[in-house]
């Protein structure tokens, strides 16, 4: 029954929980401290350390370590995972069957042209946010990052690039 509940508790938490992982982080302790009481203020706090820590979404990662932690199984952890993540699929599989069905429709094509320049402006704009001193350090760290550049222009694979990237940072630095 409690891997049920965890389910439906994270699949809600999923479809509700608009703005990112950390905007999820109220629904999920309202969830499993407050409403179910599946663990303490003091264990969600340790869990969000843990999963702050862990690489991948913070979302998927609580939801992960707190399926275990309340069910002591891996069977907890793929139901609180499934259950977070199950509603952004079912949301972009139909959002995607509508697209292809309508991507000609004269409306949804200018729109999608309008979208492009400002999701671009929108990366650009991330870029320029992380090129601050703590992350370019010297004139060798420019020099990766142009690097990188050039290569991700030449259609070279990018995890590739990330790959060659951290070597040269590894052996540079």
């Amino acid at each position: 029954m409690v891997y049920w509940q965890l389910f439906l508790a994270f699949f809600k938490i999923g479809l509700f929980g608009f703005g990112g992982g950390y905007a999820m982080l109220s629904l999920i302790q309202h969830q499993v401290v407050t409403e179910h009481e599946w663990i303490s203020d003091t264990e969600f706090t340790n869990i969000i350390a843990i999963s702050q820590m862990t690489p991948g979404p913070i979302s998927i990662n609580s939801a992960t370590y707190i399926g275990y932690t309340v069910t002591h199984s891996v069977w907890g952890s793929v139901l609180t995972t499934l259950g977070v993540c199950l509603p952004s699929l079912i949301i972009m599989l139909i959002a995607s069957y509508f697209f292809l069905k309508l991507r000609e429709n004269i409306y949804v094509s200018t729109i999608m042209r309008t979208i492009y320049p400002i999701v671009i402006g929108l990366i650009l704009s991330a870029a320029l946010q992380l090129m601050t001193s703590e992350n370019f350090i010297d004139f060798k760290s420019y020099l990766i990052f142009i690097g990188a550049l050039l290569l991700l222009y030449k259609k070279l694979n990018p995890i590739l690039i990330m790959a060659l990237s951290g070597i040269i940072g590894f052996f540079i630095y």
